[in-house]
């Protein structure tokens, strides 16, 4: 079912993703305004698809939260990457980056990803949208009978139904697992 799911939602993804590409086409890139307009809805593009996994239920089915760690190591420096060279390619470079990259002899890579642009807008839409993850089900802790390890228990889903009746068969296999004591030794009692 999860499959069926997560199929779904990416064909939707996908296909608000390939709009918004679609969308940035007819918005052009002669002013600074359209320029940063149609890299902004290529960047959305990337961010669709990745949110179309989390609410595809890929990531465990919880609240949505937004990771620090990928967000500092992994989102922070393509943007700071992507970004220098969009800013260095727009029409008017208003903040003199090209300049910039010269100035620090990294015009020629700078030059080299300036032609790929919409990858880079969709990279840094995609890499922001990595940095969201689910939390999961919450789970409590339960005791455990006997000297026996605590375990995890997941509380139950809306819609189970919740019953104070103890399962037949967990009883019967704990009446039939010999209990151990500290020392080792089987308990007979």
């Amino acid at each position: 079912m999860m499959g069926i799911t997560r199929g779904f939602t990416t064909l939707i993804g996908a296909a608000i993703a390939g709009f918004l590409i679609w969308l940035s086409t007819q918005t052009g890139s002669g002013s600074s305004g359209e320029y940063w307009g149609s890299y902004g809805l290529i960047a959305a593009s990337g961010l669709t698809m990745a949110l179309s996994q989390i609410l595809g239920g890929w990531t465990k089915w919880g609240w949505p939260r937004l990771s620090a760690g990928v967000f500092l190591l992994g989102f922070l420096p393509v943007l700071i990457v992507g970004g220098w060279v969009l800013l260095a390619r727009q029409p008017a470079d208003f903040f003199n980056t090209m300049n910039w990259s010269r100035d620090l002899g990294i015009d020629g890579f700078v030059g080299d990803l300036g032609e790929v642009l919409a990858a880079i807008a969709f990279g840094i839409g995609l890499t922001f949208g990595l940095c969201f993850d689910t939390a999961g089900p919450h789970r409590e802790l339960v005791p455990g009978e006997h000297g026996e390890p605590v375990t995890r228990r997941a509380r139950p889903v809306a819609g189970e139904p919740l019953t104070d009746e103890p399962d037949e068969n967990l009883e019967e296999t704990a009446r039939r697992r010999p209990l151990t004591t500290r020392d080792g030794e089987h308990d007979t009692t």
